[in-house]
């Protein structure tokens, strides 16, 4: 996990509409970007869902939520329309940005040793530096803690 008061790493990925987006279009406003494993799977839809539920509230603070995993442009298309998320899904099937933020782990799962993405939020402010770092995250307490955050 990064730590807290550097800059956060630039990035260029596609969105689920396949536009490209950077961190650095956010400049100016403060950003919630979540790391998440996998589209359409439990934890991850309620973490989504809840995110999703919230957003006026983020948007009243002058806040954007990002979700990042390394699932397809497609995936995260159909993960947007079928549960109504208004926000922006970052599609890193090459898990550079992933890596990046130091979120692509070893993961021991019922004993057995796998990669993957360790469910992690960073608040980042509108200067592009991380306030906040929160790893290992409950997948639906996530929104709302950070929420009270800002």
């Amino acid at each position: 996990m990064l730590e807290t008061g550097i800059k956060a790493p630039d990035f260029a990925l596609p969105d689920q509409n396949g536009e490209i987006r950077k961190l650095s279009d956010y400049a100016g406003k403060k950003v919630v970007l979540y790391f998440y494993p996998k589209d359409m799977t439990s934890g991850c839809t309620k973490q989504a869902c809840n995110f999703a539920e919230l957003y006026p509230q983020f948007t009243e603070k002058g806040a954007e939520i990002i979700g990042i995993s390394k699932d397809s442009v497609a995936s995260h298309k159909k993960f947007e329309e079928k549960y109504g998320l208004p926000f922006t899904l970052l599609s890193d099937t090459e898990k550079t940005v992933l890596q990046a933020y130091d979120v692509w782990k070893e993961k021991n799962n019922y004993g057995k040793i796998t990669m993957g993405v360790v469910r992690t939020t960073y608040l980042i402010d509108e200067n592009g530096m991380i306030e906040k770092a929160f790893g290992k995250v409950k997948a639906t307490d996530n929104p709302s803690q950070m929420l009270n955050e800002l």
